[in-house]
C-alpha cells in the first residue's frame, strides 16, 4: 500500500496518474471494474443520452480513466473512456450522487441490497456483487468520483483502503495538474522567446511609423480606431510598405498588449509542415517529431497572431484555419486532445484576395472572416512627402548599427530619393540608405538607384541653356560629371589605373583613391 501511494505521488502527468490509479485498483483479483470520473464543463450535451436527467447542462462527470476485465465478453475493452456512460449528470444515480453530497456510497452485497443501480443485465452477466464509491476531495472541493465494482461482497477494510487511496489521489491530481500547467507555461514561454527571437532576427523594423503625409495620417487614424476592439484585421499593400509595423502598432494599442504578438510568415513554411507550425504536434506524429511541440496558435494564446502573407496558405489547410477562427479550438498533429485558444488574428497580404477567391485559390468564408476591418497601406511612391523624414530616420539607424559617423543628407540627396518610384517601397529605401552609409566616403552619400533621376539632374540642362545661375551646379550633377570624367580617363588610359600614363595620373589623384571611387560608383572595366 505504501509503495503504491509513493508511486502515486511521483506521477507528473494527469493522464498517466489516472491510469495508474485505476490499473492499481483493478489489479486486485476480486475487482471487476475501477473507474474515475472528474467534474468538468458539459461538452456533449446535445448528444448525451442522459441529457434529460441533467439538472445543470453546464457541468457533469467525465469518465477520465477506466480499467477492468469482462467475463461475459473477454474481448471487450474496459479501458475505454468513451463508453455509453462517459458523461454522467451530477446527482444522477450512485456515481452522480457521490460528488454532490461529498459522501461515500457502499453496497456490500448487491444480492442483499434493496435498491441498486441501473444496468441490472450488466451486473448479472458480469457477476457484480459489491460497489464502493468515494468522492475525490481536495481542501473541501469535490473533484469527482472514484469507484470500484467487485465480484465478491465488499470486505470490511475495503472502504477504508479506498478512502485513503482517494485522498492521496486528490492531492496527486491537483499536483499533477499544477505540474502540467507549469510545464505548459514553461513550454509556451520558451516558444514565445523562440518566435520573438526569430522575429527580431528577421525583422527589418522601421522603428516607428514615420511621416506626416495625408495617407499616413489616415493610416494612423484607422489603427487608433480598430486597435481597442477584438476585430480581425486584414492589412493590404505591396511588399515592403510596412504591413508588419502596422500589425505591431495595432497589437501595442490593443487590450492584448500584455501578451505577445506571434508572427507566422506563411510564405516561408513548407507545405507539409503547415499544420505542425500552426497547431503543434505530438511526439512521434511524423518522422523527426522527437518531442511534443506547441504551435504558434498556442504561443499566441491571449495575444495576437500575425499571419503575414496569408494568401500563401494552401487551400487544403484553410478549412482547418477557419475552424480555429470560428470555434477557437484545434488539435495538435498526431493528438486527439482538443485544445482551446483565444487569439486575435491580424493578417497581411500583397495579393488581391478578392481575385484569389474568384479564382478558387482562397476560401470565400475565410476571406470574410479575416476581412472584418481592412487597412490598405499606401506605397511609398504615393506618399513621397514622407521620404525626407524616413531617410533621416533610417540614416540615424544605419549610423548607429554600423558604428560610423552619420553622413550629411543634402537637399540634392533628397531630390534624388524623391525622384525615384521605389518599387520595393520603404524596405528598399532603408536598404538603399544603409548601403549608402557603408560606402560613404568623407561623409558624402551616394545612392545607387537604377534608372533614377533627381529633380536637380532633370533641371540642370534647362538651367544651363536658359542662362539662369549657370555658375551653380547641384551636387548630384557634380557627381554625375565626376563619374563621366573618371570613365573618360580610364578609357584614355586603356583602363589602366596606376603607374605611368594611368588614369590616376591623368586625374591627379592617388591610385588607391581612384580605386575606392570606382568601387563606390560601381565603375568596372567592360568585358572584352
Amino acid at each position: 500500500m505504501k509503495d503504491r501511494l509513493l508511486e502515486l505521488a511521483q506521477q507528473r502527468s494527469v493522464d498517466s496518474l489516472l491510469k495508474f490509479m485505476v490499473n492499481g485498483a483493478a489489479s486486485r483479483p476480486h475487482v471487476a471494474l475501477a473507474r474515475i470520473w472528474l467534474i468538468d464543463k458539459g461538452d456533449l450535451c446535445d448528444t448525451c443520452h442522459l441529457r434529460k436527467d441533467c439538472p445543470e447542462k453546464i457541468r457533469c462527470l467525465h469518465t477520465v480513466a477506466s480499467a477492468g476485465r469482462s467475463i461475459s465478453n473477454p474481448t471487450e475493452d474496459w479501458s475505454r473512456v468513451d463508453s455509453e456512460y462517459c458523461r454522467i449528470p451530477l446527482g444522477f444515480g450512485n456515481i452522480g450522487t457521490i460528488p454532490t453530497t461529498g459522501r461515500e456510497i457502499i453496497v456490500k452485497d448487491v444480492q442483499a441490497a434493496d435498491k441498486w443501480i441501473g444496468r441490472e443485465n450488466w451486473v448479472r452477466k458480469e457477476g457484480i456483487r459489491g460497489f464502493v464509491g468515494e468522492p475525490i476531495i481536495y481542501k473541501g472541493e469535490v473533484l469527482g468520483t472514484l469507484a470500484v465494482f467487485t465480484r465478491t461482497p465488499v470486505a470490511e477494510e475495503a472502504p477504508k483502503w479506498l478512502r485513503i487511496f482517494a485522498d492521496h489521489a486528490a492531492t496527486a491530481i491537483v499536483n499533477a495538474r499544477a505540474f502540467e500547467e507549469i510545464e505548459r507555461l514553461k513550454a509556451q514561454l520558451e516558444l514565445e522567446n523562440t518566435y520573438l527571437r526569430e522575429e527580431i532576427e528577421e525583422q527589418r523594423a522601421y522603428g516607428e511609423i514615420v511621416g506626416s503625409s495625408p495617407a499616413l495620417r489616415h493610416l494612423v487614424w484607422q489603427i487608433e480606431l480598430v486597435a481597442p476592439t477584438e476585430a480581425n484585421v486584414l492589412i493590404l499593400g505591396e511588399s515592403g510598405t510596412g504591413k508588419e509595423l502596422v500589425a505591431r502598432e495595432i497589437h501595442l494599442h490593443s487590450n492584448r498588449n500584455k501578451r505577445p504578438m506571434i508572427r507566422v510568415n506563411c510564405a516561408s513554411i513548407p507545405k507539409e509542415l503547415y499544420e505542425s507550425e500552426f497547431f503543434g504536434h505530438a511526439k512521434g506524429a511524423f518522422t523527426g517529431a522527437l518531442k511534443d511541440r506547441a504551435g504558434r496558435f498556442e504561443a499566441a494564446d491571449g495575444g495576437t497572431l500575425f499571419l503575414d502573407e496569408v494568401g500563401e496558405i494552401p487551400l487544403e489547410l484553410q478549412s482547418k484555419l477557419l475552424r480555429v477562427l470560428q470555434e477557437k479550438q484545434y488539435e495538435r498533429v498526431g493528438e486527439e486532445k482538443t485544445r482551446h485558444v483565444d487569439v486575435r488574428i491580424i493578417a497581411a497580404t500583397n495579393r488581391n484576395l478578392k481575385r484569389e477567391v474568384e479564382a478558387g485559390r482562397f476560401r470565400q468564408d475565410l476571406y470574410y472572416r479575416l476581412n472584418v476591418f481592412p487597412i490598405e497601406v499606401a506605397p511609398l511612391r504615393d506618399r513621397k512627402e514622407d521620404i525626407p523624414a524616413l531617410a533621416t530616420h533610417f540614416l540615424d539607424l544605419a549610423a548607429k548599427k554600423l558604428n560610423v559617423p552619420k553622413p550629411r543628407l543634402t537637399q540634392a540627396n533628397l531630390l534624388k530619393l524623391q525622384g525615384y518610384d521605389w518599387p520595393g517601397n520603404v524596405r528598399e529605401l532603408q536598404n538603399v540608405i544603409e548601403r549608402a552609409v557603408i560606402i560613404a566616403q568623407k561623409g558624402i552619400l551616394q545612392f545607387d538607384l537604377p534608372g533614377a533621376s533627381s529633380e536637380s539632374e532633370r533641371l540642370a540642362p534647362a538651367l544651363s541653356k536658359s542662362g539662369i545661375n549657370p555658375e551653380i551646379v547641384p551636387e548630384a550633377e557634380m557627381l554625375r560629371r565626376e563619374r563621366e570624367n573618371m570613365i573618360a580617363a580610364l578609357k584614355k588610359a586603356n583602363w589602366k589605373v596606376s603607374g605611368r600614363g594611368g588614369a590616376a595620373e591623368l586625374l591627379g589623384v592617388r591610385p588607391t583613391t581612384l580605386a575606392t571611387r570606382m568601387q563606390a560608383m560601381k565603375i568596372r572595366k567592360p568585358r572584352e
